[in-house]
């Protein structure tokens, strides 16, 4: 027998900035579930539960619903970043920091992209600029975006003589290419279905041929 979904109630009053966390939050789970396109504002209100012409006081367009959520998955994706580089043995130093911190940035990103497809879609659905983006909304706990955690572990190899001054200018570019590479061919290519074991292999030899082909010879 089919069932019915009811309604959403709606809410009656919102305090001050509740109804926009409630907006975003509800964005949230329709990037997840679906990614960028799943991102609908009538849909948003609807699981906040109020009328449509409500949330116009804090998204005027459903972009920049779209906008809000991208901030909020390339946060996520940071902290993510973050939890990588937390767990190294403090006993690292040196060369062996800096490797291993741009280790983990990478597989950080990749651990992302596979637990949240939805979310690691949309952080990159806008082709908006992010050497200096200074919004705090998409930052990790440290105050650094995607972008500035792997800029700083590039920096890291440079201050331990792994990578070699000149060739750190856009080096970012070529390190974040073949990880971002890596997986969309995992989310949306032919190596879509693999198993995790084997996502993870590939994964650590690519951070492998990353690390080798920054500060090989030029």
């Amino acid at each position: 027998m089919s069932r019915t979904a009811s309604p959403t109630p709606a809410r009656a009053t919102y305090r001050h900035g509740d109804l926009r966390r409630a907006l975003l939050e509800a964005g949230i789970d329709l990037a997840r579930e679906g990614g960028p396109d799943a991102i609908v504002l009538r849909e948003a209100t609807r699981r906040a539960g109020v009328v449509p012409n409500a949330a116009y006081r804090h998204f005027s367009s459903r972009q920049d619903l779209l906008q809000a959520v991208r901030a909020a998955a390339l946060s996520a994706l940071a902290v993510s970043m973050e939890g990588e580089l937390g767990g190294l043995r403090p006993g690292n130093s040196g060369a062996a920091l800096a490797r291993a911190s741009l280790r983990a940035v990478g597989t950080g990103y990749l651990r992302f992209a596979l637990s949240e497809p939805g979310l690691f879609r949309t952080a990159f659905a806008v082709p908006d600029q992010v050497e200096n983006d200074p919004d705090p909304a998409k930052a990790g706990h440290s105050g650094f975006n995607p972008f500035q955690l792997l800029s700083a572990a590039l920096d890291r190899m440079v201050e331990a003589g792994i990578l070699p001054a000149e060739r750190r200018p856009g080096a970012e570019y070529l390190a974040w290419s073949a990880v971002h590479g890596l997986a969309m061919l995992v989310l949306d290519g032919p190596l879509r279905g693999r198993e995790p074991e084997q996502v993870e292999m590939l994964g650590q030899r690519l951070l492998d041929m990353v690390e080798q082909g920054l500060h090989g010879a030029g």
